[in-house]
């Protein structure tokens, strides 16, 4: 049994930041918390695509045709990827989701912003989508 008075009281004695995995740590009564300046993991739903193949105007009229497979080349979008880019403008690795394109050019959104027209062939599955996104949060200093 805890309160928030208790949890905050628990915080501000053990100089723990304010987070919403660390306050759910601090419930209760306690004495001592070890071991928590780790990277916490942030879990997002992102859907696995959308069954609608095509786009409507303000009228719901239809604007433009989309892709009629959700898989191209094994991989579909919301798949986790490594693309390894020998050269070119891209060259070097990049990790994160995927979202796919017919042509087989893709785009990869990873932790430091998106990285668009990369090739499936230089892209492996680390994790099929299941509709979540995953990314750690650095060690919060206080």
């Amino acid at each position: 049994m805890g309160s928030g008075g208790r949890t905050k009281y628990n915080r501000q004695r053990l100089g723990i930041p304010k987070t919403h995995a660390l306050d759910a740590a601090c419930v209760g009564k306690f004495d001592t918390l070890k071991g928590w300046r780790v990277p916490t993991q942030v879990i997002k739903a992102m859907g696995r695509g959308s069954y609608q193949r095509t786009r409507l105007d303000k009228f719901g009229f239809p604007r433009g045709y989309l892709m009629r497979q959700k898989q191209v080349k094994g991989f579909q979008t919301g798949d986790r990827v490594r693309a390894i880019v020998p050269a070119g403008k891209k060259t070097g690795s990049h990790t994160g989701r995927v979202a796919i394109r017919k042509t087989g050019s893709f785009n990869i959104q990873t932790e430091q912003g998106a990285v668009q027209g990369i090739s499936w062939r230089h892209c492996t599955l680390l994790q099929r989508g299941d509709g979540y996104g995953y990314h750690l949060l650095p060690t919060i200093q206080h």
